[in-house]
């Protein structure tokens, strides 16, 4: 049954570094979700300020800087090269470990499960990120079994792998919070159906 009682509050972290498409393409789904009907709310935070420098240079403004964001129902955690400095902020993981404990859903994309790892929310779960990036979430969650999927579920815990793996984790999530037909209508109203021209890589 979608658990949509009430109108959801979606939380984008940014922060320097961030890979692009690891926020903007949940960014979309959740947003055209909304347009499409959905209870919800999406909005990003900055950290720590709003202006935002990201992985390959696009240059974005957060609607909230991280000391006035607004409490969230799920909060989204991208991946990017920024993981790695922020997997080292003593600062900022106790920070975001309250942020994410006054959530109902924590969830990440690529090497955001490295956020939630040092946030103690990984911790004898099962878990992914980036391909690439596995070995990186190992040493930040040595109590987690690290899947290669796309998306893992465990709990009110999820989990993608690399980039545009955050768009099937976020059709998800708005099938399971809002029904399979809103998913279904936010998948074809983006026109998501992947085919890519050079396949699947082995």
């Amino acid at each position: 049954m979608p658990d949509s009682a009430h109108r959801k509050s979606i939380a984008i972290l940014l922060f320097p570094d961030v890979e692009e498409l690891d926020f903007v393409g949940p960014w979309e789904v959740f947003a055209m979700a909304k347009l499409l009907g959905a209870p919800l709310e999406v909005f990003t935070v900055g950290w720590r300020d709003t202006a935002i420098t990201c992985s390959k240079g696009l240059k974005v403004t957060a609607d909230y800087a991280f000391a006035d964001k607004p409490p969230a129902d799920l909060v989204l955690i991208p991946g990017g090269k920024g993981t790695r400095v922020l997997a080292q902020d003593d600062e900022f993981n106790a920070e975001i470990r309250e942020y994410l404990a006054a959530a109902k859903w924590q969830t990440s994309v690529c090497t955001g499960a490295a956020l939630l790892a040092r946030a103690g929310f990984l911790e004898g779960r099962q878990a992914t990120t980036n391909r690439g990036a596995l070995d990186f979430l190992r040493a930040h969650a040595p109590h987690t079994y690290i899947l290669d999927q796309r998306y893992v579920h465990d709990g009110n815990v999820v989990t993608s792998a690399g980039v545009s793996a955050g768009i099937d984790m976020s059709l998800w999530l708005v099938g399971l919070l809002f029904g399979e037909d809103m998913a279904r209508s936010t998948q074809s109203h983006m026109e998501y159906f992947p085919e890519p021209p050079y396949g699947k890589p082995a």
